[in-house]
């Protein structure tokens, strides 16, 4: 979607000192809030080119602000959007009906469907955050907590205040939110239980797409660590579903654990078996897989101002249900 509206000259550059209210916040949710009339996609190349520094050196997006930081924002050029009633319901006509599985005050989380992103940005106009702003406009603050790819469903924290922000953060930093996926993967799982540590490394393809892949001897670097532990729930003739927790959080960690391993994610359309894929989409006599069989099933936190355990839960969706269903309708060795 593109934004409407007449572009302003470009303002100055600035340099803005952190306090309190923005302390443990990710950079780009910050400069999103300040640059209200950019597009997001723009501030996000704005992070990736190193115009935006902090403390005088480059910085990632997903970079937690601290109290006393300094950040420069470049010129750019802002942008005065149509804000008319007719624009506005067109808008509005887009934005999902997202499940609650939890609400209160300090804490929302939702059962995020597949094919929606968590922010907007790299063109991807609306987001699960800025539609939930958007249809919440008396909710003050609120902020995504952690983040799902696009593909991936299920559950997804946000915080609705700065303190239950910095506190959930502060559990995912300690290890103590504990996050379980349900997965599909090509091949026969053995071992019952299974611990991975194989550390990971981003880079980007010939074409500019961003990957990650696993480490090789001589990359390792500190903070490159990634854990995951499988344990196995049942396998068919060619597939075994899995249970993934998280004992850290690097990006696409599960995924690229799994191909590594030889065990690629169904319908993964990154690091996947691409023909495979094609032949679960295509298929007619059993239910299709149209997108990758990765799920968010259980997050386990410590409420960000009660300390009460809380185990969210988000359901298998049914298009996952009924390709499972079709795999027993196949017939074959199966166990556990």
């Amino acid at each position: 979607m593109k934004d409407l509206g007449k572009e302003f000259p470009s303002r100055a550059a600035v340099k803005e000192t952190i306090a309190e209210d923005s302390n443990g916040q990710r950079i780009d949710n910050f400069l999103i809030k300040r640059l209200k009339t950019v597009p997001k996609s723009h501030i996000y190349q704005l992070l990736r080119s190193g115009q935006v520094r902090l403390n005088s050196k480059r910085v990632e997006a997903g970079h937690h602000l601290q109290r006393g930081d300094i950040v420069r924002i470049p010129p750019v050029k802002m942008i005065e959007r149509d804000l008319s009633p007719k624009r506005n319901a067109a808008a509005r006509g887009r934005f999902i009906s997202f499940e609650v599985l939890f609400q209160d005050e300090a804490l929302l989380v939702v059962n995020k469907p597949s094919g929606v992103a968590v922010h907007g940005g790299s063109g991807i106009s609306l987001g699960v955050i800025e539609q939930l702003r958007a249809q919440h406009p008396e909710w003050k603050f609120l902020e995504l907590v952690h983040r799902l790819d696009r593909e991936t469903s299920g559950v997804l924290l946000l915080a609705k205040n700065r303190s239950a922000l910095v506190e959930l953060h502060r559990q995912i930093r300690a290890g103590t939110m504990k996050k379980e996926y349900l997965t599909l993967v090509k091949g026969i799982w053995r071992n019952a239980r299974q611990s991975v540590k194989l550390p990971l490394n981003k880079y980007v393809t010939p074409a500019g797409e961003r990957r990650v892949a696993v480490a090789s001897r001589g990359e390792e670097q500190d903070g490159m660590t990634a854990h995951t532990v499988f344990t196995l729930k049942k396998a068919w003739r060619n597939f075994s579903l899995l249970q993934a927790e998280l004992k850290t959080g690097r990006t696409h960690q599960i995924r690229v654990h799994l191909a590594h391993l030889g065990f690629p994610i169904a319908g993964d359309d990154k690091y996947g078996d691409f023909a495979l894929n094609k032949e679960l989409a295509r298929r007619t006599s059993l239910p299709r897989l149209e997108r990758m069989f990765l799920h968010a099933s259980i997050a386990t936190v410590l409420h960000p101002s009660t300390g009460k355990i809380l185990c969210l839960e988000a359901p298998l969706p049914e298009d996952l249900q009924e390709f499972l269903q079709g795999l027993e309708a196949e017939g074959g060795p199966s166990h556990p």
